[in-house]
C-alpha cells in the first residue's frame, strides 16, 4: 500500500532570501515535511491558490491535511477591530487556509492544525481569538526562538488519547482563542488556562488543532495519529472503489 499523501499548507511571503536570489517565495520551515515523512507518510506543500475551486479540488486528493504555523489571522475575519500588537494581514494566506479547513471538515479528511492553524479552525467555526496574551513570555519567548511549557490534555478527549500525560511543548504565540467555534471543544490547557488544544468530538472524523509546535519538537505522537488516520481513510476509499468495479 502506498504511503498516504499529506498537504501541508505553506506561508507566501513576498521577499524570501536564498543564495543571490531575494523574490516571491511559497515556504515552509522543513520541520513539518520531516515530521510527516519519519510518520511515514508522503508530504506535498499547499501554497495558497485564488482559484475558487482549489481548496475542494485539493482535499479530495490528499488523505489527510495540516495547515501550518504562521503569521496572525487578520481579525476582520471573526468581526473585531485589529489591536495594536496585531501583525499585518495575510489576506490570501487567510483565505486559501480557511478554505482548506472548510473542506476538509466538509470531506471528513483527517485534519491536524498547528499554532495558526489551531486559530483558523477556530475563526471557520464561528470562533473568536485573544489577539495578544497578557505576559506573554511563557508562550513566546525572543524572536525567533520556541519557549516550552507545559500543557494537560483533558481526560476522555482525543488528544489525551494520543498524549495520555501532561507534556512540555516548543511554543511560539502571543494570540489564542477566546470564544470556542461551533462544535469544538478545548481538549487541553496551559498552566495559565489558555485552551492549548481544540478538538471535534464526532468520532467518525479526525480533527485535532494544538496551539503549539509539534514539528519544533521531538514527539512523534500526534503526526503518527494523524498518519494512521489517513492510512485507514486510504484503506477505505479503495475499498469503496473496489465495491463499485
Amino acid at each position: 500500500m502506498a504511503p498516504p499523501l499529506i498537504g501541508i499548507s505553506t506561508y507566501l511571503e513576498p521577499g524570501a532570501r536564498w543564495g543571490d536570489w531575494r523574490l516571491p517565495a511559497a515556504l515552509l520551515p522543513a520541520g513539518y515535511h520531516r515530521m510527516a515523512q519519519r510518520s511515514g507518510a508522503r508530504a506535498v506543500l499547499l501554497p495558497p491558490d485564488e482559484d475558487p475551486t482549489a481548496a475542494a479540488d485539493t482535499v479530495a486528493r490528499l488523505d489527510a491535511l495540516v495547515t501550518a504555523g504562521g503569521p496572525d489571522v487578520d481579525p476582520a475575519r471573526y468581526g473585531a477591530p485589529r489591536a495594536p500588537e496585531t501583525g499585518p494581514a495575510h489576506p490570501e494566506r487567510d483565505a486559501w487556509e480557511l478554505a482548506l479547513t472548510r473542506e476538509a471538515l466538509r470531506q471528513r479528511t483527517p485534519l491536524l492544525c498547528v499554532c495558526r492553524g489551531m486559530q483558523v479552525l477556530n475563526v471557520a467555526l464561528g470562533g473568536t481569538l485573544v489577539q495578544h496574551l497578557p505576559g506573554t513570555a511563557a508562550h513566546r519567548g525572543a524572536p525567533g526562538v520556541f519557549s516550552t511549557h507545559t500543557v494537560e490534555p483533558v481526560a476522555g478527549t482525543r488528544l489525551a488519547r494520543v498524549l495520555p500525560e501532561a507534556v512540555s511543548v516548543p511554543t511560539y504565540h502571543h494570540q489564542a482563542v477566546d470564544r470556542i467555534g461551533e462544535g469544538l471543544v478545548a481538549s487541553a490547557h496551559a498552566e495559565d488556562g489558555t485552551v492549548e488544544a481544540l478538538e471535534l468530538p464526532d468520532q467518525d472524523s479526525f480533527v485535532l488543532a494544538v496551539q503549539w509546535h509539534p514539528e519544533a519538537g521531538d514527539d512523534p505522537r500526534l503526526m503518527e495519529a494523524l498518519t494512521a488516520e489517513a492510512k485507514a481513510r486510504g484503506s477505505a476509499q479503495r475499498d469503496r472503489v473496489s465495491d463499485r468495479s
